[in-house]
């Protein structure tokens, strides 16, 4: 991350969520509750310049159903593997989901799948990097940082099945 970093706490639909970045992109979007919420780093500054104002637009549009895809500039700053994962969950079209097994097939690594779940958790960028959308092969609802009952209704709201706001 680049030496000065703006945050903001958005209230949201799933609760408090941590967003992080600097004049050039998205470096963090975490869950303020749930199994592992991140903590605001000292080092950051509260984003009095409306720097995050456009990830923040984003947001309400999504959790008011409008939006399916975020234009928002991200940084993803991960391992190789990591990133490789990362990148292929952008490419998890809204409203579906794949499994862990299936993730690891798209990145070339099918044995890889216990690899592929630790990456998943390590997302540094939730909701826009859906995360979310990876289940059990079975279709069951599996660990999430944000706690299932989030990943549940992240996943009814890109079905349709009920808006957020």
């Amino acid at each position: 991350m680049s030496a000065l970093v703006y945050t903001h706490i958005d209230d949201s639909p799933v609760g408090p969520l941590l967003l992080a970045g600097d004049a050039d992109a998205l470096h963090v979007l975490a869950f303020g509750n749930g199994s592992r919420p991140r903590e605001i780093d000292a080092r950051w500054t509260p984003d009095t310049k409306g720097l995050l104002s456009g990830i923040r637009r984003e947001l309400d549009e999504y959790f008011a159903g409008r939006r399916t895809a975020f234009t928002t500039r991200l940084a993803l700053n991960g391992t190789p593997f990591q990133n490789s994962v990362w990148q292929q969950l952008t490419r998890i079209p809204y409203g579906h989901t794949i499994s862990y097994l299936e993730l690891a097939r798209r990145i070339g690594n099918p044995k890889a799948v216990r690899a592929v779940g630790l990456a998943n958790g390590a997302n540094p960028i939730a909701i826009v990097v859906p995360c979310h959308r990876v289940v059990g092969s079975n279709g069951s609802l599996t660990g999430f940082g944000g706690g299932l009952p989030t990943k549940r209704a992240l996943l009814e709201l890109e079905k349709g099945q009920r808006t957020l706001l």
